[in-house]
């Protein structure tokens, strides 16, 4: 009786095995399968720079020049500039007052202040009424030392 009994019960497990084993094949056959997905259209961004980086590797020193990212409203409605932000307070940025048309253009101005000897690495963060992601625009530079000063020779 015990041989029949064991038997029966080796029976029912190696039939659950395999009906567990039938079951992850299919579930692995599912995840195997490659789903359709959806393809997203690639939205055309409403505000369109024609650089997000400056760089000069010469800029003289107390040079007046300034920094001048120019851009595009390539949406359909008016584009504002609401802030332009800068890393620290030695660069300073303008934008525009008013609202930039659609197909029209328009420049950000960003000054740095080139008493500061050395390498310039500064950020400038631009927020605007048609995009949810800031921009950030940057500037990259030398600024050199100041030239020597001549000094009148002395007279004895």
């Amino acid at each position: 009786m015990k041989i029949i009994l064991l038997s029966l019960a080796l029976f029912s497990f190696s039939s659950i095995m395999n009906a567990q084993e039938s079951e992850n094949k299919k579930a692995e056959n599912k995840e195997v399968a490659p789903k359709k997905e959806k393809k997203k259209k690639a939205k055309k961004s409403p505000i369109t720079f024609t650089t997000l980086l400056i760089q000069r590797d010469a800029i003289p020193y107390d040079s007046q020049d300034l920094f001048e990212f120019e851009f595009k409203n390539t949406g359909k409605t008016p584009l504002i500039i609401q802030n332009v932000g800068t890393s620290c307070g030695c660069t300073t940025a303008s934008k525009p007052s008013e609202p930039i048309q659609p197909g029209k253009k328009s420049v950000i101005s960003v000054k740095y202040d080139t008493k500061r000897v050395g390498d310039v690495h500064k950020t400038i963060t631009v927020t605007t009424n048609v995009q949810t992601e800031p921009i950030v625009l940057t500037i990259k530079g030398k600024v050199l030392p100041a030239p020597p000063v001549e000094q009148a020779p002395v007279k004895n």
